[in-house]
């Protein structure tokens, strides 16, 4: 349940905000509500300071049912740990049945209240009232984001005390409800680590030393112990779309150890985690993985955590730092590639240092038959060894895959369209963390998302039971367990977000399951690139609107970083996982970049920049 702002009648104070810096304490005066009749609508507060803490205010005396459910709105928005405030507005049995942690609903506004009734008698002993407002999003029981839509209606019952006269709320829906802002005030993403389970049978990657760690998006309360939330979270497993794909390496039933409430890196930057009897007996590979998971998912949500170290009860279990943490595990944003790619105007593959700085770098064609310009193209794709390559003819219909070594032939095309115009042919392709080549045939006649084993072989058509459209872009990310896709259905082109199911005996095609929209807010994405461990860089256009850029996480909830300087006419972006690397675009001005903090550069002339992946 979450904050109204607005309405008429007396007021009265029902939240303290606190400076933690300055230690003064504000009361803010919450808009009080009429005694009878229907409630006007409310709007969230404006977004605050992250330093600003909000706490809750108990009834007042003589409360009337309005004011009694608008102090308990506003005190879900408060900063209690365990919604003790809010619990007081509650009679004893809705306080043992409440479960705010059950879910959290976001409308674009404060919830908006009616009631039913037009006149509030000093002899009723019962009242009832509705939220309502317009959804934008869920966040579930293991704090997992979903973008909703549709009208939120939910009921709320009061009675008054015989003996005491106070009325209080005795039934009301689980979970809470607030508006955009309050959430945004209240909550922040945080990347929780798992590592891949769905390595394509046989491979060598599936007995890989080293597993891909997995990025899982959760949002946890901004300033209810954060460092211990995201770690309850990261214990009690993964969400349920990645679930199926991904394990953890801490054993069933491990939890902080009782009684611990809070963590608190030391004065050496490292964090010590008690578990409890669960992890008492782990070996040391397997405690080496289980820091690992800790570390990336504390370093998501601050960077001051340097090393981990697992304790059960007396017992140190093992320590971690972050450079043993890449040795134990692969994570997308940790691998730099060494070039940034793209096609020149001789229709050539040609590469720059992916770090380059110079304004005017000069591209240099890679080595092999790519290179060479033999084979005119129009799009390509480089594995992430950066040891092959894979190229689209110039019109749209042959597939080629070349070794990116001197003096290596490209051979006869891997897969051929059939599609009778260019725009209805092949996508540009994509390779995913196992040396897999994926990408898409636009034939409508026969429209499919391939996948080539290490490039080779006879392509297999991938399963999307939920697949409404056709796909007319491909990009897997670097963990290997998620695909992003444009869909194209009548004139809406959509970015969703899928999982990588692999089968159980070779030369069996994958399963991209679960589709979820990424960009619930545009309704034309023209290019995509993960940018990150779960965020991707999107140009697109919302209805009405002009083309934009911007990011996205997975979640199709919006990350809190900044959004890129603008630019027109973008018809292809590119960007790596490692964020500390520009974004590259192909415009009307050729090949552009956008170093951080800065504006756009033009590089050289050019088409279909990418990084590896």
């Amino acid at each position: 349940m979450g904050a109204d702002r607005k309405g008429t009648g007396r007021r009265r104070p029902v939240r303290a905000v606190a400076y933690a810096t300055c230690g003064v304490v504000l009361l803010a005066g919450c808009a009080s509500m009429p005694d009878s009749g229907d409630l006007r609508d409310v709007e969230s507060t404006p977004r605050q300071d992250a330093q600003v803490r909000v706490f809750a205010m108990p009834p007042a005396e003589d409360a009337s049912p309005t004011e009694i459910v608008q102090g308990f709105l506003e005190a879900l928005t408060s900063d209690d740990p365990q919604y003790e405030t809010a619990r007081k507005y509650l009679t004893g049995e809705a306080e043992r049945t409440w479960r705010p942690e059950q879910s959290t609903t976001v409308l674009a506004g404060g919830p908006g209240t009616a009631s039913g009734h037009s006149v509030l008698d000093d002899e009723m002993s019962d009242f009832s009232l509705t939220l309502t407002g317009a959804k934008v999003a869920t966040v579930d029981a293991r704090q997992s984001y979903a973008p909703a839509d549709g009208q939120y209606r939910e009921s709320v019952h009061l009675t008054r005390d015989a003996k005491s006269g106070q009325w209080r709320i005795d039934e009301l829906p689980q979970g809470v409800v607030m508006g955009k802002s309050d959430f945004q005030r209240n909550y922040m993403s945080v990347n929780k680590y798992y590592f891949a389970s769905n390595a394509p049978a046989g491979s060598e990657a599936a007995a890989s030393a080293q597993p891909a760690a997995v990025a899982d998006p959760v949002y946890v309360r901004r300033r209810v112990e954060p460092m211990a939330q995201v770690v309850r979270s990261l214990l009690d497993g993964p969400s349920s779309l990645l679930g199926p794909v991904v394990r953890s390496s801490f054993p069933t039933g491990t939890a902080l150890a009782r009684g611990v409430t809070s963590l608190t890196p030391d004065d050496r930057s490292r964090l010590t985690v008690p578990l409890n009897g669960r992890a008492a007996r782990v070996g040391a590979d397997k405690c080496d993985e289980m820091a690992a998971q800790l570390l990336y998912t504390l370093r998501s949500l601050t960077p001051t955590v340097e090393e981990v170290q697992l304790r059960s009860g007396t017992e140190r279990l093992c320590s971690l730092t972050e450079d043993q943490a890449e040795t134990v595990a692969a994570r997308g944003s940790a691998q730099e590639p060494d070039y940034l790619y793209f096609v020149d105007d001789e229709h050539r593959l040609v590469r720059i240092p992916s770090g380059s700085s110079a304004t005017k770098p000069h591209p240099v064609p890679v080595p092999g038959a790519l290179g060479e310009g033999g084979t005119a193209l129009r799009s390509v794709a480089v594995a992430r060894d950066e040891h092959t390559a894979a190229g689209v003819g110039l019109d749209g219909r042959s597939l080629y895959v070349g070794s990116l070594v001197s003096g290596g032939s490209l051979g006869e095309p891997v897969l051929v369209s059939q599609g009778s115009k260019e725009q209805d042919r092949l996508t540009a392709p994509s390779w995913d963390a196992h040396g897999d080549l994926w990408v898409a045939d636009r034939n409508p006649d026969r429209p499919r998302l391939l996948v080539l084993r290490k490039g080779a072989g006879e392509p297999l058509e991938v399963r999307i039971p939920q697949l409404d459209g056709r796909v007319q872009a491909v990009r897997v990310a670097a963990d290997g367990v998620r695909i992003a896709l444009i869909v194209e259905k009548g004139d809406d082109r959509s970015l969703l977000i899928g999982r990588i199911e692999r089968a159980d005996r070779a030369g069996q095609p994958p399963t991209v399951l679960e589709l979820r929209s990424a960009t619930p807010e545009l309704e034309e994405v023209t290019a995509m690139s993960w940018a990150g461990d779960s965020r991707l860089v999107v140009v697109g256009r919302g209805r009405g609107g002009v083309q934009q850029i911007g990011y996205v996480q997975v979640d199709g909830s919006a990350p809190e970083s900044s959004v890129p300087a603008a630019l027109t006419g973008v018809k292809e972006i590119a960007a790596s996982e490692d964020e500390r690397l520009p974004l590259v675009a192909y415009s009307e001005d050729g090949i552009v970049r956008l170093p951080s903090g800065m504006q756009w550069q033009k590089v050289t002339a050019g088409t279909a920049p990418v990084y590896p992946g």
